[in-house]
């Protein structure tokens, strides 16, 4: 099964109070609604992301061909305050072109060379600001009150009425702060309109994600409702920058001569592991299973150097060694372990993961209704070339 990431071309926040601020390089980008005493009008803040549409049509066209695929926008939490009610995120894709810029949240003076709550690229003679008058078919406009005009202009539409473009997250008190929202609608309508496919998936160009509080948050003025979410940026120095996740269903399954492990206590290695990988590179690895404790037979051949294959509902997970941190979790549909015949195998693209970085592989199977995860010391590294 195959997950492929991708990592922002730019990210940043825009704020109502800050108007011509950007924002371009902090490694946080947030969402929010601020009730503050300097101002009668709450503080609404709003972040853009947006990833190489070259790089997607790269992908679709040369690895997941004409096979259904999902998609997700994922943004890991930094910090989260305030939501303390079913809340929801909304996520639309940007109408407009924006330039990231080179600021930082209230630096000295403000930065004003990127988008920010008036401009899509910069402050300033020649910039140019949010277009609120547009008439563009199924696209809206934000605030455009006196004091807070601007705040970007999304889709909230397109010419196919099957394509879901409207997409949200809702957050409670105690569940889990990530973001990871189903775009898959959004990616094929970017990636229809970039081939100039008519019909089923078309007509808006790829200006990257605007992600929001609903209408019920921003600009409310109740002091008990002022969530704040903030998400790691493109520009943070962790491993959690935000990612599109591209998943699709690629599993192969031929046993030819293998035999099957029936064994609850089994042996599994891997084959394929040079312990170091380029960050560009994909990687197939194979699996050398077989029993831990193999029945003693009177064949002239030891059973011990036979390979056995894991049934077909077998998958792989990646951790980050370091902070034992989950990036590519069991999943019972795309994530599921191949076999050919030689062996079982799996397909790792190695430039979702941060360089320079330790990672472990963990394998999980059932077998005889009992569900083993072998976790044997599988550790590679990605470097950069």
């Amino acid at each position: 099964m195959a997950v492929y990431k991708l990592f922002p071309l730019q990210d940043a926040s825009i704020y109502s109070f800050y108007r011509y601020m950007n924002t371009g390089i902090d490694p946080i980008i947030e969402a929010g609604n601020l009730n503050v005493n300097i101002n009668p009008v709450p503080q609404v803040f709003r972040f853009l992301v947006e990833f190489d549409q070259n790089e997607i049509n790269s992908i679709i066209d040369n690895t997941i061909g004409n096979v259904q695929f999902s998609s997700s926008l994922r943004c890991y939490i930094a910090n989260a305050q305030g939501v303390d009610h079913d809340s929801c995120l909304e996520i639309y894709p940007i109408s407009g072109s924006w330039r990231n810029g080179t600021g930082t949240y209230l630096d000295v003076p403000i930065t004003v060379n990127g988008c920010s709550w008036v401009s899509r690229t910069f402050s300033g003679s020649g910039g140019e600001d949010w277009d609120l008058a547009t008439s563009t078919p199924y696209v809206t406009a934000s605030w455009s009150g006196s004091n807070n005009q601007g705040g970007a202009t999304w889709y909230t539409g397109s010419l196919d009425t099957n394509a879901n473009i409207e997409v949200s997250q809702c957050f409670t008190l105690r569940s889990q702060k990530d973001l990871n929202a189903p775009v898959t609608d959004i990616v094929k309508t970017w990636y229809s309109s970039s081939k100039g496919i008519a019909g089923t998936y078309t007509n808006i160009v790829n200006d990257g994600f605007i992600v929001k509080w609903e209408d019920t948050i921003e600009f409310s003025t109740s002091d008990a409702i002022q969530p704040i979410m903030q998400f790691y940026s493109v520009d943070t120095n962790t491993i959690y920058p935000p990612q599109l996740e591209l998943k699709w269903d690629d599993q192969v399954f031929d046993t030819g001569d293998l035999p099957p492990i029936q064994t609850t206590d089994l042996f599994v290695a891997l084959d394929s592991n040079p312990g170091i990988f380029y960050s560009e590179s994909i990687n197939r690895f194979r699996l050398n299973v077989r029993p831990d404790f193999p029945t003693r037979t009177f064949l002239t051949s030891s059973l011990d150097t036979q390979n056995h294959y894991l049934n077909s509902s077998s998958m792989y997970s990646v951790k980050d060694l370091d902070t034992n941190e989950t990036l590519i979790d069991f999943d019972p549909e795309f994530t599921k372990i191949s076999c050919d015949g030689q062996s079982n195998y799996f397909d790792i693209y190695m430039n979702g993961l941060q360089p320079e970085r330790y990672y472990k592989i963990l394998i999980q199977t059932t077998i005889s209704g009992s569900t083993i995860v072998k976790d044997d010391n599988y550790y590679f590294k990605v470097v950069n070339r």
